[in-house]
């Protein structure tokens, strides 16, 4: 059955999330590697979503970044506020309370965040993988306190950029193209972070005002780290039913965006997702927004298209695609 037959069948009616072990994602055993990547497209198909654990990013690495953010977001509001997206080339910077309203008919999203784009560690004069970032270009902002937010940060955006590395070759085998497909649209990989910072919401419940509002994500997919203890994150189904997707020790979530749901001619799914932290205490999350080169079009891929599933979209620029996305997002 191929791919666009097997989409005509699924419900989307899930009711949980499924945890994938990428402790073989590198197995020199190719047999190993497909097994795995037939795991991730059923979830993509039904899902959208999927946990992943083994993933390689080191507890200290959270812990740390997670320390820096914490320390970072107690600041005083005039402080935080000198790095203002809004007077910072391409939304990198702070974001403050509400700014955001990502689900139209909402009074704002209630989150306060900080955007890093792609930075080495070891600055370069020069820094070929920011080169060409066209449409999204501009550096990266720091703030003067606390000391270790920078390292924290990235340190953190490099071991998730290199999740987000070794997902693409499943992905690709997942949609039965050949397993480095990717790779040529993925040299200079567009890769946007989030620290999140969301206060307690308190009050009587209002689904105008929430951590974030319903919406799918404009990248191909999100590496989500989400702090230990504290449910926020809802998926929607299809049968219009928020389904809970707590945080499990030891993962990561792994969610599809629009970029990949143009490529696959919604084959995978770009499922909508919100938070709402109703738990009484300050709640934290980074997610990692994984795409291709800003140079590529995206259009549908040719095994994703068939004469009872014609193509659904035009191509588009990636990095196009996600500057106009962010627009409608804060302006």
């Amino acid at each position: 059955m191929s791919l666009a037959e097997s989409a005509s069948i699924i419900d989307g009616a899930f009711q949980d999330i499924p945890v994938i072990d990428l402790s073989r994602a590198t197995s020199p055993d190719e047999n190993e590697r497909k097994a795995l990547a037939y795991q991730i497209r059923d979830a993509c198909m039904n899902v959208g979503f999927f946990y992943v654990k083994n993933h390689g990013i080191p507890q200290e690495c959270i812990d740390n970044v997670l320390e820096a953010n914490k320390e970072y977001f107690k600041l005083p509001t005039e402080e935080k506020l000198k790095l203002n997206h809004k007077i910072v080339a391409n939304f990198k910077g702070y974001t403050p309370l509400l700014d955001a309203n990502i689900e139209p008919g909402n009074s704002g999203d209630l989150h306060e965040a900080f955007q890093i784009g792609w930075e080495e560690l070891e600055a370069k004069a020069h820094d070929e993988k920011r080169a060409n970032d066209g449409a999204m270009a501009g550096a990266n902002v720091w703030p003067e306190r606390p000391e270790m937010y920078r390292e924290g940060m990235l340190k953190y955006y490099h071991a998730a950029v290199a999740v987000g590395r070794i997902l693409f070759p499943l992905f690709a085998l997942s949609l039965d193209l050949p397993e480095r497909y990717f790779d040529d649209k993925t040299k200079n990989s567009a890769a946007i972070m989030n620290a999140l910072h969301y206060p307690p919401q308190t009050g009587p419940a209002d689904d105008r005002i929430v951590g974030i509002g319903a919406h799918t994500d404009f990248e191909c997919f999100t590496i989500l780290w989400q702090q230990p203890g504290i449910q926020a994150l809802q998926v929607l189904n299809s049968q219009k039913q928020w389904i809970k997707a707590p945080p499990i020790d030891g993962t990561l979530v792994i969610n599809l965006g629009d970029q990949f749901a143009r490529w696959t001619n919604d084959i995978f799914k770009s499922t909508v997702h919100r938070a709402v932290n109703r738990n009484g205490v300050d709640r934290y999350s980074i997610p990692l927004f994984f795409g291709t080169d800003y140079d590529v079009n995206i259009e549908p891929i040719a095994s994703c298209v068939s004469a009872e599933r014609p193509a659904r979209y035009g191509p588009v620029s990636a990095g196009e695609y996600v500057n106009q996305r962010l627009k409608e997002m804060y302006y």
